[in-house]
């Protein structure tokens, strides 16, 4: 029997990205090998409950959306998830993964929307990412940068400019919660012209830091 070790599974408001807004039903794997500095789900390193695809899809079935973001943790550390991710785009769900770009995204179903984070120095995780993920996206997907600082805003428009990421997918530029100023990142995308998503943590803003939303 298939199974993934699940930290929780929730209904809310899609807070990041291009469906930002969008009721979606969030599946969060348990665990992930990253440490990042400014991480907001601790919680998902370790505990949760096994369940089977099974009872993952029953449960799905019971929020009014056709909207699943599987999330982490790092989903992809867990095996089965590969598998589970097309699961759900035979069940007809539309579907986004949430991954931190240090694990091979290659063999992720092409139906799955790939949320790419690619790890800035003030995530003190930057020598994880795992470049060869930049050559496997698709006009569909998204890369994600959270901006800690000033530093971190410049070294993420050099990798806009070297992997001419722009022309891929959606970029996002997000602030890192309570550390980089909202505003001030704004700022400096509109005074360089960055042809880039601002984005805030939409849930965060409504609900708070919290686990569950």
């Amino acid at each position: 029997m298939s199974q993934l070790r699940i930290s929780e599974v929730f209904y809310s408001l899609q807070g990041e990205g291009n469906t930002t807004g969008i009721p979606t039903t969030f599946v969060r794997l348990t665990g992930c090998p990253l440490r990042c500095a400014y991480c907001d789900t601790t919680y998902a390193f370790k505990g949760g409950q096994m369940q089977s695809f099974t009872e993952l899809l029953q449960q799905l079935d019971t929020f009014p959306t056709r909207y699943v973001t599987v999330t982490g943790g790092e989903p992809l550390a867990q095996k089965q998830c590969l598998a589970f991710l097309s699961l759900l785009c035979e069940n007809g769900y539309r579907v986004s993964l949430e991954t931190s770009g240090a694990l091979d995204v290659s063999e992720v179903d092409a139906r799955v929307v790939r949320v790419l984070d690619i790890k800035t120095p003030g995530s003190e995780e930057v020598e994880r990412n795992y470049w060869a993920n930049i050559d496997c996206l698709l006009p569909h997907d998204q890369v994600k940068f959270v901006i800690c600082d000033r530093n971190d805003y410049e070294w993420a428009v050099k990798v806009l400019n070297d992997y001419q990421l722009i022309d891929r997918c959606d970029i996002l530029f997000s602030p890192s919660y309570q550390q980089q100023s909202p505003t001030e990142l704004a700022d400096w995308i509109l005074q360089d012209g960055l042809q880039v998503r601002f984005q805030i943590q939409l849930h965060k803003f409504l609900w708070g830091d919290k686990p569950g939303v």
